[in-house]
């Protein structure tokens, strides 16, 4: 049955009143309740009916923002960072000391980002077929943080449209710098370019262990998602598109009838 948006001014009370786990919610927010005022200097922002965006909200305990939520029904709930005071107080302090200190380290996958190499969907829509896309990224990402960073606490979650997004939840990653967080980010990118580049990845040698290690595990998906579900050598424009990628020496060997190693 096709989603229809016009429901959920009456769906929404019924969600946050049934459904929403807000206990689970908070237990994760509040981590223990280990350092004081945790919970409370965390912002959140809603957005609400007809695209009204509401900042620096927060909350003093599990119930007081079940109430406020119930009360508002947000469309979107957007997690924000830890603050240095109550973000609802942010008018009352003295300029300057109103600041960040801590946030989950996020990523977010995006299945739009991947109509380069799917021909059965595009743009916000999924099927099973290119979800194996979002099988492989979340694997690679997984296992990078965990081994190549040693972080443990990993929350994965559906987006709620068009991919998944990974909270790295660990102490050391919610204290990270933001010259951290781009060098986290920098290490796990491999696809530079705009839409007007044409090879978008770029491979040295000797490869990189992350690359290497990435490889490996697209090769168990490669054979059965790209050549029997995507069919990329079916069409002509398709196989056009693969072998512009192909490096030049490469291809020259593949048009001689010569043998790769």
């Amino acid at each position: 049955q096709n989603y229809d948006s016009a429901c959920l001014p009456d769906l929404l009370p019924l969600y946050y009143r049934r459904l929403f786990p807000f206990s689970q919610y908070f237990r994760w927010l509040n981590y223990g309740g280990v350092q004081k005022n945790y919970f409370q200097n965390r912002e959140f922002s809603f957005t609400l009916k007809d695209d009204i965006y509401v900042r620096y909200q927060s909350f003093s305990t599990q119930t007081e923002l079940e109430k406020e939520m119930q009360k508002m029904n947000p469309y979107k709930i957007d997690i924000g960072a830890i603050y240095s005071h109550r973000p609802s107080q942010h008018n009352t302090v003295k300029s300057g000391t109103f600041q960040a200190l801590e946030k989950e380290l996020v990523f977010d996958i995006d299945m739009t980002d991947y109509d380069d190499v799917r021909s059965c969907c595009s743009a916000a829509d999924i099927c099973c077929k290119c979800w194996t896309l979002m099988t492989i990224a979340i694997r690679i990402l997984d296992r990078a943080l965990r081994d190549d960073f040693g972080f443990q606490q990993l929350l994965w979650v559906y987006s709620g449209r068009r991919g998944v997004h990974c909270w790295v939840c660990d102490e050391g990653a919610r204290k990270l710098s933001s010259a951290a967080r781009s060098a986290v980010a920098e290490y796990l990118s491999l696809v530079k370019g705009g839409d007007d580049t044409l090879k978008k990845v770029v491979l040295t040698d000797p490869i990189h262990p992350f690359i290497r290690e990435s490889l490996l595990l697209v090769e168990r998906y490669f054979s059965r998602y790209a050549l029997l579900e995507q069919d990329i050598l079916g069409r002509k424009e398709s196989v056009e598109k693969v072998l512009s990628l192909v490096p030049e020496d490469i291809l020259y060997l593949l048009m001689a009838g010569e043998k790769i190693h």
